[in-house]
């Protein structure tokens, strides 16, 4: 079947997860990640999708923000930062504030342009999509956000995926999935669709029993997969 849905993970995929570390170590008042936010947000990062596994095979379920948090007062300790509060502060606020990847605007348009659904399906809670959205400038291009707050599980559990069809009515081989979380695609194959993992950083392939047909190293060819 040819594709006609194109879903898209949020953070670390349309949104630069990376962003928030970067812009605060840019400011006089945060010298002290002026050479260390790489690793600051890696823990962040990490820790961020590591308490979101474990919270839903223990069904602890829990908004992302909350996890954003956790993970950040976690990487702040780690890197000895644990009682700079106004660093804590300073970072979350821009993490209602990433940055779009450079060709995240052109991609978007182009599918529309080509008749594509486009949407998110993200483990943010909707108030955070809204605001990531918002602040790249990418809602005309997008027809729907959707959150695992509508079924209180996070990814990469099946009914998250089932999202997707649910609100397009298309068929699970009509949509191309795409994520910069390796493990994140490959849930999304096992589920049915045809996936595209983007890894920016050139990590190894998930050693899981599923993997992405595509592997790219940024979103640029996307409307090709898609058949435009």
């Amino acid at each position: 079947m040819p594709i006609t849905t194109c879903v898209f993970d949020a953070y670390g995929t349309l949104f630069d997860v990376a962003a928030a570390a970067r812009q605060a170590a840019s400011e006089p008042a945060f010298v002290a990640i002026k050479d260390t936010w790489p690793q600051l947000a890696e823990h962040w990062r990490l820790k961020q999708l590591q308490y979101t596994w474990l919270r839903a095979i223990s069904d602890a379920h829990t908004d992302f923000w909350t996890v954003t948090q956790d993970g950040l007062d976690w990487a702040l300790e780690k890197m000895g930062l644990g009682h700079d509060a106004a660093l804590r502060t300073r970072l979350l606020a821009l993490y209602w504030e990433l940055s779009a990847y450079d060709e995240v605007p052109a991609m978007l348009k182009a599918l529309k342009a080509g008749g594509m659904h486009t949407a998110i399906l993200s483990n943010g809670s909707p108030r955070m999509l809204e605001g990531a959205v918002s602040s790249a400038g990418i809602g005309d291009v997008l027809d729907v956000c959707l959150s695992v707050e509508s079924v209180g599980i996070f990814k990469p559990d099946t009914r998250v995926y089932d999202l997707v069809t649910a609100h397009f009515g298309c068929p699970k081989d009509e949509v191309l999935f795409v994520s910069s979380n390796g493990w994140d695609a490959a849930g999304a194959s096992g589920h049915g669709f045809e996936t595209a993992w983007v890894n920016r950083a050139g990590e190894p392939m998930d050693r899981l029993p599923w993997k992405p047909q595509h592997v790219l190293s940024d979103l640029t060819t996307i409307p090709q997969l898609a058949g435009l």
